[in-house]
């Protein structure tokens, strides 16, 4: 990982600052703007680890009152793509190419999304990202994995 890394460094500057992560929640939805369904707010990132919070809302419920699997998984795969964007090195490229999931238990409460890998992953290929939910009392509401493929950046003529 750089540590020229542009989404790690915005992050770690606007963490320090009141409401600064909320900031950084709201930018990121902005620049992908189908998160903002979720009013997600990251909590945690660091290199290859980033968590994002859901809070339980009307707006994200089911016929059940619960948090919709479909939010859940929206709040995964903003943990993942920030994840990605703030650790993959320099050189490499990624997309994502699917995602797996299992749910495990209702979703009563706000959940906490998860997204690592190992530095060790970061290389041209398919690339599984563990993703996994909690909610407030720490017990897995959903779990799996994000596919993503990863590529090198092609070289960039000079003219």
């Amino acid at each position: 990982m750089s540590k020229s890394n542009k989404t790690l460094n915005t992050f770690n500057k606007l963490k320090r600052l009141p409401f600064g992560k909320k900031i950084f929640s709201y930018v990121v939805s902005k620049v992908a703007p189908y998160f903002s369904t979720i009013n997600p707010h990251i909590t945690t990132l660091t290199p290859n680890y980033c968590e994002c919070l859901i809070k339980k809302q009307k707006k994200v419920f089911n016929h059940i009152q619960t948090v919709h699997v479909i939010a859940i998984c929206n709040g995964l795969e903003m943990a993942m793509g920030v994840m990605a964007e703030a650790s993959i090195p320099p050189s490499l490229r990624w997309i994502p190419k699917g995602m797996s999931v299992d749910y495990t238990a209702k979703a009563g409460s706000d959940i906490r999304c998860v997204a690592s890998v190992s530095a060790e992953d970061w290389k041209p290929g398919d690339m599984l990202v563990n993703v996994t939910a909690y909610d407030e009392n720490s017990i897995v509401v959903v779990k799996g994995h994000i596919k993503l493929w990863i590529s090198e950046k092609p070289i960039k003529e000079t003219e």
